[in-house]
């Protein structure tokens, strides 16, 4: 079928267009006048000298963006309508509305190879953290950006001076390694690193569990310390940011760099079967069977891969991480705070974990007079209604900032993301080989 670029949905990353997302929707669309177009995409699919790519989000788009770099021919499948995958931007009555919270860390090494930061028009977050800790709110913050704030945090009762001291030599201690030695380093879970470093369980429970809980969506801090130590590390030599028209501007900026007709949206994949030489078939939806003799990379989450590859599963798998995310309106003039800053749930109750003002960041996430928040909890609560697990946030956080204010936010939307992660406790194997078990010409990120 041929392939039509809409150009009302392309935002070049040099460009701002309102405040509303601009997607890439390269859409399949059928016309007797596309023969010839007809004629010239079968001959591209038909070809078997350039590598198939399964999936479109971040894993995928960056090893497209690697085969383009090095002038090897390859075709990118996508099954929805857009990049991204989980990395996606909805725009609900002028909001822009990630699809869960997502910040963006200007220090990832592989970000800073593909992405065009000053295009993406970061916006940032305070360093530091607001925590709600017996009633009222206590801020943490990183004494290298600001100082002063972090003098007057030390008499607070998120941790002791001693715990202050700790969070210093660990971020010495993480910024002498480099990025391979922490990632094949030995591993013990997070909560057993923090323990023999010495922290206190008060600090433990209120800053580390909501704040890197938060991160990898595990309140037990079960996940590997290799990671701990990785983002740690990308936490003191980076800031805390979103892209001021939505997290869907990384993925479109890394897309726009990509030859368009090599990407092929509302293509579903059905299955990888194999021949008797053991080179991969990709089955598609509508009934084609790609081939390659050069490989195909699978940049899909495990369940998925387990199931285009229809191999049964010879492990338990770890159970994946999961979240969910409410968002809320408001009139911006009767929000509580203005700053750009992490609220952070210390208090060892409820199931809120974390929160923002997400115009507080990114104003155009939300028309001029609007506030718009955003709302975490780890974990899917699949057995809560939507209309209850509003209520009990709504009821939480009022207890927060006062049920004056709380009770006046309109509910936007609720997003449920159930593979928000793989599970990545110990143990790990970071930098593995990507080649399949199934196939040399298969290739897993």
């Amino acid at each position: 079928m041929p392939l039509s670029l809409s150009s009302s949905s392309l935002l070049f990353p040099s460009f701002t267009i309102n405040s509303k997302p601009h997607r890439f929707t390269f859409n399949i669309q059928a016309s007797s006048s596309s023969s010839s177009k007809q004629l010239s995409l079968n001959s591209k699919l038909e070809r078997k000298d350039r590598v198939i790519v399964i999936g479109a989000g971040l894993a995928g788009l960056a090893a497209a963006t690697r085969l383009h770099s090095q002038g090897r021919p390859f075709v990118l499948l996508e099954a929805s309508d857009a990049v991204g995958g989980r990395v996606r931007t909805d725009s609900v009555d002028g909001f822009l509305l990630d699809r869960g919270f997502q910040i963006f860390i200007t220090a990832y090494p592989e970000a800073q190879k593909l992405l065009d930061y000053n295009a993406l028009n970061l916006q940032k977050f305070y360093s530091g953290a607001k925590v709600y800790y017996n009633g009222q709110f206590h801020t943490v913050a990183d004494p290298f950006r600001h100082f002063w704030d972090s003098i007057k945090s030390l008499a607070n009762p998120i941790g002791s001076v001693l715990d202050k001291l700790l969070i210093g030599l660990t971020r010495i201690r993480v910024l002498i390694k480099t990025d391979e030695q922490i990632l094949t380093s030995s591993e013990v879970p997070i909560i057993e690193l923090l323990r023999n470093i010495g922290f206190s369980d008060s600090i433990i429970d209120s800053f580390f569990r909501p704040f890197f809980g938060g991160i990898f969506f595990d309140k037990e801090l079960e996940t590997s310390s290799r990671l701990f130590d990785f983002i740690f590390k990308c936490l003191a030599l980076g800031d805390n940011t979103i892209p001021a028209n939505g997290i869907c501007q990384i993925p479109n900026q890394i897309a726009s760099k990509l030859p368009f007709e090599s990407i092929l949206l509302n293509t579903r994949v059905l299955s990888i079967d194999f021949d008797e030489q053991n080179m991969p078939n990709v089955r598609l939806a509508n009934g084609e069977t790609l081939k390659s003799e050069i490989g195909v990379i699978l940049a899909v989450e495990e369940p998925e891969a387990d199931k285009l590859l229809r191999q049964p599963v010879k492990f338990q798998r770890k159970p994946a991480r999961s979240t969910v995310c409410l968002y809320f309106s408001a009139d911006k003039d009767e929000i509580p705070v203005q700053e750009p800053v992490l609220f952070l749930n210390g208090s060892g109750k409820g199931i809120v974990n974390n929160m923002f003002f997400a115009t507080n960041v990114a104003p155009l996430y939300g028309p001029l007079d609007k506030a718009l928040i955003s709302v975490s909890l780890i974990g899917l609560f699949a057995d809560v209604m939507d209309d209850n697990l509003t209520a009990e946030v709504i009821r939480e956080l009022s207890d927060w900032f006062g049920k004056s204010t709380v009770g006046s936010w309109r509910h936007l939307r609720t997003y449920r993301v159930r593979f928000a992660q793989p599970n990545q406790s110990p143990p790990t194997d970071l930098i593995k080989n990507p080649k399949s078990e199934f196939s040399l010409a298969v290739y897993l990120c």
